[in-house]
């Protein structure tokens, strides 16, 4: 309990605002890639995270993540549950008093927002591997048990750091001490590995890999990435929870990586496919923007810019696996968020500095392989237990409710299926005079 500071409060207020952007403008990165007859299921699903993710938050997920540690594996859901401790006092007429709850020198509210916006995105991201085909009641279900069962208690063991909002924290960042800054582990490869397994449940979409599904609407994708971008921001600089020099420094790592990485990501394309196109400038941007959430705080702008262009190559080619392995990634959340996050994660044991606010050397800056088995183990685990749980809800779901949508559906189209709704109207009006000049 304390006065919160005013400039760090500003700063986070903002910070929060470009978090909550990143999930509609994925609606709009993903609704850009899909069929015409898709786009308006796509934006619905990334948007019904929203409520989803602030519901469960409120009620008990915020508790979860960041209450009292329980064994290093969970928070207390009764800590925070409803969040009934932490609006700050109030006297009359509302005014507001100097003391209230804290998470460093911010109100412990806006913390509380701020980490809904990570997990909103990251329930998001998932909907793109399953664009086209899954049923969007189901798609509701699976969201919210995900966001409470994998999300959650994996936000916990990485960002529930000692001291930030209990006494103890979770395993990884209080006992591994792997480096993840701003959600590596728990937005990046949390949502690949878990997109992987049911877009496996669910199957090939209707015709793929045989009929072309190209992009419906390029400027929307270029949009979208655009928006990412500038949210992202938000996102890593804002987890500083400080207008500071470390922020600064985020930004610029931030700013950096998803500069090189759409340039590594073009080269790359031109040297294989003889064209850079605007939908690999804007993954490529995606990228690099993944691989550099974990280690912007652990590396120089110099780091920045290896692991941007290591992850947009690497990204690059890691697209076409699904063709060779028969997986349907719909929209590639796998070979750009889980490949780039993994990038990422690694490279910190390669290219942190100590001159960095994470204040470690990595093996190039002298700090031999210590960092690097820490991060190896924290991707693994975090992989195993992502993909094993989203499994048992994908299955649980199929057996009963069902996961797929109507096969008319997805043949007519899964917007006018699963929502009486189309995002063009294609058909010109017949009869009637026409006033000319009116």
């Amino acid at each position: 309990m304390d006065a919160p500071d005013g400039a760090n409060t500003a700063w986070m207020l903002a910070a929060f605002a470009l978090v909550l952007l990143m999930t509609p403008a994925l609606g709009l990165f993903y609704g850009g890639m899909v069929r015409s007859m898709s786009v308006l299921n796509m934006m619905m699903m990334c948007l019904s995270a929203v409520p989803i993710v602030w519901i469960v938050w409120v009620v008990v997920g915020y508790s979860m993540a960041f209450g009292p540690d329980i064994g290093g594996v969970i928070g207390d859901p009764t800590t925070f549950a409803g969040l009934r401790t932490l609006f700050g006092h109030f006297g009359a007429g509302g005014a507001d008093t100097a003391a209230m709850p804290l998470v460093g020198t911010i109100p412990a509210l806006l913390f509380v927002a701020f980490q809904a916006g990570f997990a909103m995105v990251t329930v998001a991201l998932i909907a793109g591997a399953v664009a086209d085909r899954m049923k969007f009641a189901s798609w509701l279900i699976f969201a919210t048990l995900w966001a409470i069962l994998v999300y959650v208690p994996v936000a916990h063991w990485v960002f529930s750091a000692p001291g930030l909002t209990a006494e103890d924290g979770g395993w990884i960042v209080t006992h591994l001490k792997a480096i993840d800054f701003a959600g590596g582990t728990v937005v990046e490869i949390n949502s690949g590995a878990s997109a992987l397994v049911v877009a496996v449940l669910l199957g090939r979409r209707a015709g793929w890999p045989k009929d072309p599904m190209r992009p419906h609407n390029l400027p929307f994708v270029m949009l979208g990435a655009g928006l990412l971008w500038f949210g992202w921001f938000g996102f890593n600089a804002g987890s500083t929870l400080a207008a500071d020099g470390a922020a600064a420094l985020v930004a610029a790592n931030t700013l950096g990586a998803g500069a090189v990485s759409m340039v590594a990501w073009l080269v790359i394309e031109r040297i294989r496919h003889g064209r850079p196109t605007s939908f690999g400038a804007a993954s490529g941007v995606v990228a690099g923007l993944v691989a550099i959430t974990p280690s912007c705080s652990s590396v120089t702008p110099i780091g920045a810019l290896a692991i941007g262009a290591v992850a947009g190559a690497v990204s690059s080619y890691a697209i076409e696996l699904k063709f060779r392995w028969g997986y349907d990634d719909s929209l590639d959340v796998v070979g750009v968020h889980f490949v780039s996050g993994v990038v990422g994660m690694l490279m910190i044991g390669l290219v942190a500095s100590s001159s960095a606010p994470a204040g470690v050397d990595g093996l190039f800056y002298g700090g031999g392989l210590d960092q690097m088995w820490r991060q190896a183990v924290a991707v693994v685990v975090v992989l195993a237990y992502a993909m094993a749980v989203t499994a048992i809800i994908g299955l649980a779901l199929k057996y009963t409710v069902g996961l797929r949508a109507d096969r008319q559906h997805e043949m007519d189209g899964i917007d006018d299926g699963q929502h009486a709704e189309s995002a063009y109207d294609f058909h010109q009006p017949r009869g009637g005079r026409v006033d000319v000049g009116r």
